[in-house]
This record gives C-alpha cells, sequence and structure tokens, in this order.
C-alpha cells in the first residue's frame, strides 16, 4: 500500500478469522485490534447471520464502525449491533426452480435478527436464534435477504450438474465448498458489492483496501480489493484469483498479512 497501509480492512470469518467451531486466535485478535487502533475500517464480511456474527465482533474486541452480513445482504451498526440496511429479495421464485431441478432440497430463509424459517431439519453452521419448521407456501411468503439449500443426499458434483440449468430472474446464487448447499440472494448483491457502496460512504480511496477471505462466496470481494489475499485452506480456484496466498487459518494467516502495516 503505497500510503503506508490498508485504511479498509475486509475479513471474512470461518476458514479465515477462525477455524468453524473454533475461536479467533488471541493473535489475531490482537493483530485486528492493533489495526482498529491506527485508524483503519476493519469490516467483518461474512456469511452469517447478525445474531452468528455477534459472537466474532466481542472476541475481536470491535465495539463500532460496519459488519457486513449474509454475504453482503445485511449492513450492520457494529455499535448498536442492528442492521442499518437489509437487501431482501422475493425468494418464492427461486424455491419453486430448485424444487423442479431438485425435489427432495431443503430450504431455509433468514428472518433477520431473529433466526430462520426451514422446510426441514439441516446442518447448517449457524443457526442462532429461532429454528421454525414450515411449509413451503410459508416459507415463500416474506421478502428475506437470503435463501438457503440443501440436498441431504445428493452430492456437490450432481448440484453443480443440476444447477446449469437455474435460472431465476432477479437472482443470484453461489455455493459451498464442501458439501451440496447454496445460497441465493438479490441478484448483484454480493460481499464485494456492499464493500464498494461502504467505501464510497467512508470516502476511502480504491488504493487503500484489502480484502482476506477463503470461500466462494468471497471471489466478489477478493476481486474488489487493491490488495487481494486468499488462504491456504481455500479452493484452488480461490486462491489464484488472490494476489497473494497467505498461511491457513489454523496458523493465524490473517495475522501474519496485518501484522505487516499494524504491530500489536
Amino acid at each position: 500500500m503505497a500510503s503506508g497501509g490498508p485504511q479498509l480492512i475486509a475479513l471474512d470469518v470461518d476458514g479465515t478469522l477462525l477455524d468453524t467451531g473454533s475461536p479467533v486466535s488471541e493473535r489475531v485478535a490482537a493483530a485486528v485490534r492493533a489495526a482498529v487502533a491506527a485508524g483503519a475500517h476493519v469490516v467483518v464480511t461474512t456469511g452469517r447471520t447478525v445474531l452468528a456474527t455477534r459472537a466474532v465482533l466481542n472476541e475481536l474486541g470491535l465495539v463500532e464502525g460496519h459488519a457486513l452480513c449474509s454475504n453482503g445482504a445485511v449492513h450492520v451498526d457494529v455499535a448498536k449491533g442492528e442492521p442499518l440496511t437489509v437487501q431482501d429479495f422475493d425468494p418464492a421464485p427461486a424455491v419453486v426452480a430448485l424444487r423442479a431441478l431438485i425435489p427432495e432440497m431443503i430450504f431455509a430463509v433468514e428472518k433477520v435478527g431473529v433466526g430462520y424459517w426451514a422446510t426441514g431439519v439441516s446442518p447448517w453452521e449457524y443457526s442462532v436464534g429461532e429454528y421454525l419448521l414450515v411449509d413451503h407456501s410459508a416459507l415463500s411468503s416474506e421478502p428475506t435477504p437470503r435463501l438457503n439449500g440443501w440436498w441431504p443426499e445428493g452430492s456437490l458434483e450432481e448440484m453443480l450438474s443440476l444447477l446449469h440449468e437455474l435460472q431465476v430472474p432477479g437472482a443470484s446464487w453461489v455455493h459451498g465448498e464442501f458439501g451440496p448447499w447454496l445460497t441465493v440472494s438479490r441478484q448483484g448483491v454480493s460481499k464485494g458489492w456492499a464493500l464498494e457502496r461502504l467505501r464510497l460512504a467512508l470516502d476511502i480511496p480504491s488504493s487503500a483496501t484489502l480484502a482476506i477471505g477463503d470461500g466462494y462466496n468471497d471471489r466478489e470481494m477478493l476481486r474488489w480489493a487493491a490488495h487481494s489475499v486468499a488462504m491456504a485452506n481455500a479452493p484452488e480456484e480461490v486462491r489464484n484469483l488472490a494476489d497473494e496466498v497467505t498461511a491457513d487459518v489454523l496458523e493465524d494467516g490473517v495475522a501474519t498479512v496485518l501484522e505487516r502495516w499494524f504491530r500489536p
């Protein structure tokens, strides 16, 4: 960074800041706090819901600023712990199209600040809050920032083959790294899209942006940043998008990058 360091730092959570199911390491938390103390805007940018992100913000010691949840669809005021904006969409067309392709798919829609409505029991990793079982009609009855789909008896390869036929006007989707699940959101909404809106609002030069991530839902964020970093544990496609690859999440790869500019 020609200016001496990044001013807007976007950090994914699972597989980046922490290994899913484990807390943030003290080294990573200290590096994040050092960046904040130096005046950088550290923005947790995650697929998690607002409810599931709060614990991470607490571990990092972030008490003000911004967080982008639900793959950029929910912009959160960290100090208040509440959404500032929600980019939602009608999930019904996507549910109809996906049921036609994969009748056995289980769906869940996010209810911001509340939890999920779902058509069955599924292995959502971040089911913090209410988890209400409903039928397909109720599931599709209200706008949502995110629709999740999981195919219990399928494989990722089979799902990706079928999804080549998926066409849902006004919506876009991204698949997961490790199993037959996907997330549908309003067309054009992504981590990168939300970060650019935030960058403009904060009046930060595009040349002073840094993003670190590991998943397919981080691709737009990595393309957005002036300097992009993929974790060593990221899929090859994601690693190939980044300007550099840092150490594995279990080896504190985020801290390895941040400590270049911000020493705890």
